[in-house]
């Protein structure tokens, strides 16, 4: 009908979305960087990225319940696929690019992209981040949580709660009408206090109607630079904090598997959020 809101609320687009474009429109004439209209999900997109979401918490919270010393990374591969496929979904990494496992299983070293094995069992003082990835009815979900394994030892613990922390601030800072600068001055202001390094070359993304989308989501940066963080939009927060020094390699073996450089523990906690005029909206946990 004439007059509506083309993101199909029904209602009248000067009762929904007129004020926000006319606001982009404003920062694009000031040269600000601006998101285009894609990456504004409709109320019917957020409807099934919710439900994406909740899905892909229950899957997390389904792997907390086993993980555990002497279980492999192939077994938390299993809870995933089974339990995602009973939640009526997907597992989102699955063939993604020819990934050949359910979910990513990360240890120690290890900063991103672990493939499950049944050579690598958990034992007691490991550190694994489990990243979890769902497709429900089309629409997706990203969250990864950190798991200590049996008694870790001071220092490991400490990073993944300040890692954790990282988290916490950089999703305080995606507010509406702020820039993604500010989520990786938060990130990485903290990082570097606790002397802390910050891996740059992989970072947070848009989600939603697809796995990976627009814009890229840095966890260092400077304040008020970078896009326009509007309401609508959806992207993950989820900063990868070395202890050590920030350079990373990939495994050239498996063409997935990204470790620290010299070695050192790395830590990595993910949320989906959704930017709201409220504040910041946490979809994934």
């Amino acid at each position: 009908m004439e007059g509506l809101c083309w993101c199909g609320s029904g209602k009248k687009y000067e009762d929904c979305h007129q004020m926000i474009d006319a606001k982009i429109a404003a920062a694009k004439t000031r040269g600000w960087e601006v998101p285009d209209r894609s990456l504004i999900k409709t109320p019917a997109q957020l409807a099934g990225i919710r439900e994406a979401c909740r899905i892909n918490t229950l899957v997390l919270d389904e792997v907390a319940k086993y993980i555990k010393a002497g279980m492999t990374t192939a077994e938390i591969d299993r809870i995933v696929y089974d339990f995602t496929l009973k939640c009526g979904a997907t597992p989102a990494p699955l063939g993604f690019f020819g990934f050949p496992k359910s979910v990513c299983t990360s240890v120690n070293d290890q900063v991103c992209h672990g493939i499950p094995d049944e050579r690598v069992v958990l034992k007691s003082g490991d550190i694994v981040n489990v990243d979890v990835s769902t497709i429900y009815k089309g629409y997706y979900g990203d969250a990864s949580r950190m798991f200590m394994i049996g008694k870790t030892d001071k220092k490991a613990k400490d990073l993944v709660a300040v890692t954790k922390e990282c988290l916490k601030r950089g999703v305080a800072a995606a507010q509406a009408w702020g820039f993604l600068g500010d989520i990786g001055a938060a990130v990485s202001g903290l990082a570097h206090k606790h002397g802390y390094s910050v891996v740059e070359e992989y970072g947070g993304h848009g989600v939603g109607n697809e796995f990976h989308e627009d814009p890229f989501v840095p966890h260092v940066g400077r304040k008020k630079t970078g896009m326009l963080l509007v309401p609508g939009m959806v992207i993950t927060v989820e900063p990868m904090i070395n202890m050590g020094r920030k350079e990373i390699y990939v495994d050239e073996t498996n063409g997935w598997t990204v470790y620290t450089a010299d070695g050192s523990l790395s830590a990595q906690w993910e949320h989906t959020v959704l930017i709201t005029e409220n504040g910041p909206e946490v979809l994934t946990y």
